[in-house]
């Protein structure tokens, strides 16, 4: 196996995992805006507790699409192409969301405030199950020709692993919600959090739990089963320091869950990218579906410069605005009237 493009395999799925846990929790933390907040000002502490990250994390995302699209163009070509209906779904449910944190706060009635509230946890839930629905049939394949092309109507994509992998992405981002409020917050939301995850972590992570056994079943690999069930004891860590009120150890917990999690897929599906479910001989893989190497060593360069810069700032942004938020920290609203 050449080296390049495994190397770039490798980051993809890192880059992957990153966007999943980051972004996971502001997806989370966006669906309790109308799941679980029931005033003003504990909407007000959810929206200030991922203000200052959320944006940086969707990087991860947009890093994630354009390398897959410079290293694997074959891959790009043929999941975006057969994947459209989704991916305009999660294209404008990210833009929706974007767009309620930035003018919720410069409404002028509560009737408005509301609007963008459900404009923010419906883009969050819909974000969540299509990226969940991409990633699961990227990961379980699409039925393809030789030529990549996708066979079948605009729904052909449309199965139970679809609906599995989106349940799993809306689940799995709950879950690090709870887990990122009861580490970031205090008061009512912190007691929320213990109470869900101690009561129903299991239940949000078993579509993950059920996805990952699917597509380890269909190329089964030891390491990837090694890898699985660390993320069983990622999961059980962040159980049983949920009922101790360990947030932090919470937190960690759920981190080696989705890595771990995520990695046993993505070894399970190496070499191949995107299988064909029409014929094997069809699969896409990392040597058929890659660039040439002499791309491929210069975004290695590239991403060897500037990846380390990324999550320098990203550490600085995290340890700047480290400490807990309460109702007392949040300030009196003022709707800002145009001249």
């Amino acid at each position: 196996m050449e080296f390049l493009p495994t190397l770039w395999f490798i980051l993809i799925a890192v880059l992957w995992i990153g966007y999943l846990i980051l972004d996971g929790f502001d997806l989370g933390v966006g669906m309790l805006m109308k799941g679980w907040a029931k005033n003003e000002s504990q909407r007000r502490v959810l929206l200030n507790s991922i203000g200052p990250v959320w944006d940086g994390n969707e990087v991860w995302l947009v890093t994630a699409a354009g390398a897959t699209f410079a290293a694997f163009p074959h891959w790009y070509a043929s999941l975006f192409a057969g994947l459209y209906i989704p991916l305009t779904f999660a294209l404008l449910a990210l833009i929706l969301r974007a767009v309620s944190i930035e003018y919720r706060g410069k409404s002028h009635s509560q009737t408005a405030r509301n609007l963008w509230d459900w404009c923010m946890a419906g883009g969050s839930f819909v974000a969540a199950f299509s990226i969940g629905a991409m990633l699961a049939l990227t990961s379980t394949g699409l039925p393809l020709d030789s030529y990549g092309d996708r066979v079948g109507g605009p729904f052909a994509w449309f199965n139970g692993w679809a609906v599995l992998g989106g349940l799993a992405v809306v689940g799995v981002s709950l879950a690090m919600g709870w887990a990122f409020l009861s580490l970031k917050t205090l008061g009512a939301p912190r007691e929320a959090g213990n109470r869900h995850l101690r009561r129903y972590l299991p239940l949000y992570l078993l579509p993950a739990a059920l996805w990952s056994i699917g597509v380890i079943v269909s190329y089964p690999k030891v390491v990837s089963w090694g890898m699985l069930a660390m993320a069983v004891g990622g999961m059980l860590i962040a159980w049983v320091a949920s009922r101790q009120r360990r947030e932090g150890l919470t937190f960690v917990g759920m981190v080696i869950f989705v890595a771990l999690g995520v990695g046993a897929i993505f070894t399970s599906l190496f070499p191949n990218v995107l299988p064909s479910t029409l014929d094997e001989a069809y699969n896409l893989t990392v040597t058929t579906a890659s660039s040439s190497d002499y791309t491929l060593s210069i975004m290695a360069v590239v991403t060897a410069i500037f990846f380390p810069l990324v999550l320098a700032y990203s550490a600085w942004s995290y340890w700047t605005f480290r400490r807990r938020l309460d109702d007392q920290h949040i300030p009196e609203s003022a709707v800002v009237t145009p001249v």
